[in-house]
């Protein structure tokens, strides 16, 4: 088995893109509860390059808010997208079950 083809970042937003579709700024959130901070382009690189890998698909919507139109960038899991997380997951396991569930590390 080889390495997996996602970076844990990645990994991270096809993860929370499983279940649903999500907006720009709802995908941002919820990795701020993981802990992860980046800039709004840092994070619309990322999506493209989800994008040009074909795991996501990108949409706009458009929405009046205070007579202002506003368009947000929307995003969905594309099946080889999920391919591509169960892959990246499947290795993780593997790697854990052939380290024997390794939880520490000790320096001889």
């Amino acid at each position: 088995m080889g390495l997996p083809k996602l970076s844990h970042l990645q990994f991270l937003v096809l993860g929370i893109l499983l279940n649903k579709g999500l907006r720009g700024r709802d995908i941002r959130e919820r990795l701020r509860e993981f802990e992860v901070r980046m800039s709004g382009p840092g994070f619309y690189q990322l999506m493209a390059r989800l994008e040009d890998a074909n795991f996501v698909r990108g949409r706009y919507e458009q929405e009046i808010v205070k007579g202002q139109i506003i368009r947000e960038r929307c995003y969905k899991i594309r099946a080889s997208g999920i391919a591509a997380w169960n892959e990246c997951r499947d290795f993780q396991a593997a790697v854990i079950e052939e380290l024997g569930g390794v939880t520490g590390f000790v320096c001889v």
